[in-house]
Order: structure tokens, then C-alpha cells, then sequence
């Protein structure tokens, strides 16, 4: 029986090609991981940071059950009514490098959200009544004070922290109009949504 030896040279010279392969495919291995953090990177930076996705109904029952909150606590005398045009949308723009390209221009498929009502030849004292019921509810569920002045001198505005909504509570008196508005931050809208037939936008206070 034959027995045969493998001299360390040759051991030597097949490991060598074993690295050898071992590093070039650690190689191409990194390079296209790179390759692809950097075509994400450069994504990234041309188109912005990614719209949240956004649905419009939910989006419709949170803003006017917001919308019947405050027309509770500002508690108007006679319920008097109440001008809406219901849940509508607004335009939201390119973010990134390629709003350079686009300026003034919305980005399509994406789109805040808002409700506003408004009351007129409301007096002085009751708005401000219930502008500070809002206050303190607000408060009381953690939303942060966003802004003082918001459309004249008594107006303001808070977000919530966990959707960025907003809530903004206004009394102009030339007219004694107190004025409500809700809006979202922009979210990208499900393909196909068409806010003219959309039945979950009408709302007017319970």
C-alpha cells in the first residue's frame, strides 16, 4: 500500500490561495455593501427624509373628534352656527437636493390635513372663557405650547407630541370671530385618495 506525503511548501501554497479567495470575497463582499449604503445615502439626500404614511380616514376621525372637543369646552352660548368646510387638505413640498428643482411646487401624493370652524359675533369675555378651558385640557394631556399670537394677540397654538398635530384657538374682534383650526404635519396618502369624493371629510358640531 502506497502512502503519500504532502510537503509544507505545498500546504503552504494552498492556504495562501485559500486567503487569497477568502479576502476577495470579503472584498467584493464590502464593496457592495458600501456600494449600497451609498446609493441609499444618495438617495437620502436627494429626495429628503421620507413623508410618514398617513391615513385619511383615520386622520378625518381624529381631527373632528379635536374639532368637537373645543367647540365643548369654548361651551358658546345659544349654539350659535358654526361655519366649516369640513376635513380638507394641503400642500406639502419636496424635501432634499430635489426641492431645489421644485420650489413652490407641491410634491404629489402627499398631504397634511386640516379642519377649521368658526363663529362670529362672539363678545370678548366668552371667548376667552373658553379659550382657557382648551388651555388647561390641552395641558392636562400633555400637549406642549407651540406659539402665542397666532392671527391676532389672543390667539394660540399647541401640538401634541405624539402626532404633531396642532391646535390653534383665535378671537378676532372686529367681527367677534373665534376661530378654530386643527392641522397635521404632511404624510404621504394612499394611492388613488381623492379628497373631492370623500365622504369621512363633513363634519359639523354634535
Amino acid at each position: 500500500m502506497r502512502s503519500f506525503r504532502v510537503s509544507g511548501s505545498l500546504l503552504g501554497k494552498r492556504w495562501a490561495r485559500l486567503l487569497l479567495c477568502g479576502a476577495v470575497v470579503l472584498l467584493a463582499a464590502g464593496a457592495y455593501g458600501a456600494g449600497t449604503w451609498m446609493d441609499a445615502a444618495a438617495g437620502r439626500l436627494w429626495n429628503g427624509e421620507p413623508y410618514p404614511a398617513a391615513d385619511p380616514d383615520q386622520v378625518a376621525v381624529r381631527l373632528k373628534g379635536q374639532a368637537q372637543r373645543v367647540y365643548e369646552e369654548v361651551a358658546l352660548p345659544g349654539r350659535p352656527d358654526v361655519g366649516s368646510d369640513g376635513v380638507g387638505t394641503g400642500t406639502c413640498y419636496y424635501r432634499g437636493l430635489r426641492s431645489i428643482g421644485h420650489i413652490d411646487q407641491g410634491l404629489p401624493g402627499v398631504s397634511s390635513f386640516v379642519l377649521e370652524w368658526r363663529v362670529t359675533d362672539t363678545s370678548r369675555d366668552i371667548a376667552r372663557a373658553g379659550q382657557e378651558r382648551v388651555r388647561r385640557r390641552l395641558e392636562q394631556q400633555g400637549w406642549k405650547f407651540a406659539m402665542e399670537n397666532v392671527g391676532s394677540d389672543m390667539g394660540f397654538r399647541y401640538e401634541d407630541p405624539e402626532t404633531g398635530d396642532h391646535v390653534d384657538v383665535d378671537w378676532h374682534q372686529p367681527t367677534g370671530t373665534l376661530a378654530v383650526r386643527i392641522f397635521t404635519p404632511c404624510g404621504k396618502v394612499p394611492q388613488g385618495f381623492d379628497e373631492y369624493a370623500w365622504p369621512a371629510s363633513a363634519w359639523s358640531p354634535q
